[in-house]
């Protein structure tokens, strides 16, 4: 199973953020929450985790960033601009430190944007700058390309609170 493949990492990541006294907030986009129920394996989570949710549609958007849509104007789902801004958004809404989104496109269906199956953006934004990490699979294997978006998505949290 993908959550005990990652606690490993999960108690990684956990063990950094807990040292530098910082929590994390989570939008999860394609991951379907994945990451979020990753770092939620670690005992203890509430020390370092804040909260999330899943963003996978126009009102979840809405609710959770609390962004007049104009913020998105020119911004396609699965790009850059686009999961830092949710990044951002997550993190200031929930009062966290560090702010991480994923936005993508898994497969088995059309993205609304016209995003390639196989393609994710992971995006960080906290006291260490703002970072993205994208990932393309070339597959529309729609469970395989969710694990692999999570598993981009913890590479870029771990790499980044580990310089």
């Amino acid at each position: 199973m993908i959550l005990e493949e990652l606690l490993p990492q999960a108690l990684r990541i956990a063990a950094l953020l807990r040292a530098r006294g910082e929590k994390i907030a989570v939008a999860d986009g394609a991951t379907g929450g994945l990451i979020a129920a990753t770092l939620l394996t670690v005992p203890g989570a509430l020390d370092f985790f804040v909260g999330g949710g899943v963003v996978y549609s126009l009102r979840a958007r809405d609710v959770l960033f609390a962004l007049p849509r104009e913020a998105y104007k020119g911004m396609r789902g699965a790009s850059e601009d686009y999961a830092l801004l949710q990044a951002r958004a997550i993190r200031d809404n929930l009062g966290a430190d560090w702010g991480l989104a994923e936005s993508g496109s898994v497969g088995g269906s059309t993205h609304p944007s016209g995003a390639p199956a196989g393609r994710s953006v992971a995006a960080l934004a906290g006291p260490g700058g703002e970072h993205t990490r994208l990932i393309e699979t070339a597959s529309g294997d729609r469970i395989a390309n969710m694990a692999a978006f999570t598993r981009n998505a913890l590479a870029l949290l771990e790499q980044t609170l580990a310089q």
